[in-house]
């Protein structure tokens, strides 16, 4: 018996849709991850990027558990000597751009390098209930199904 070893060529993509109103960021996060990888498939094959498209709506609608919502913090380095910036999960979900929590999320859980910076491309979130991928027919996940932790009340 061979192993198998999928092709670029073979690969088959699906459009996931998630609503992510009320679900838990890193559970929902951990979910996405391993439908981008495509380690969901029976085909998976690790240097290859074999994983559906996923759009997410409501991003902005997350649940964080415990206290993190009020201390959970983002560092990043702009580059210069004391460059060393914070924000916290509050201000960036109740900011311009709330989006970036879940994606950041999934982005931590992705590998590091070329495919999964590739495999990153294929994650679509919006803040809204609204999206232009109407026309790839995405078909619905429910995540809140699939375990009762997975949401909770906001």
């Amino acid at each position: 018996m061979k192993t198998f070893s999928q092709k670029n060529e073979t690969v088959e993509k699906k459009w996931i849709l998630i609503d992510a109103e009320g679900l838990v960021v890193g559970r929902l996060a951990s979910l996405v991850a391993l439908r981008l990888r495509g380690k969901h498939k029976p085909t998976f094959t690790p240097h290859i990027d074999d994983g559906d498209n996923v759009i997410i709506v409501n991003a902005d609608k997350v649940v964080l558990t415990g206290k993190k919502y009020e201390n959970k913090t983002y560092y990043w380095h702009t580059g210069y000597a004391g460059g060393i910036k914070e924000r916290k999960a509050r201000e960036i979900l109740e900011g311009r751009f709330p989006e970036r929590v879940l994606e950041k999320a999934v982005e931590r859980m992705l590998p590091r390098g070329p495919l999964g910076r590739r495999q990153l491309k294929n994650l679509r979130v919006y803040a809204g209930t609204e999206h232009p991928h109407a026309a790839q027919t995405p078909e619905s996940l429910d995540v809140k199904a699939l375990n009762a932790k997975n949401s909770r009340a906001a």
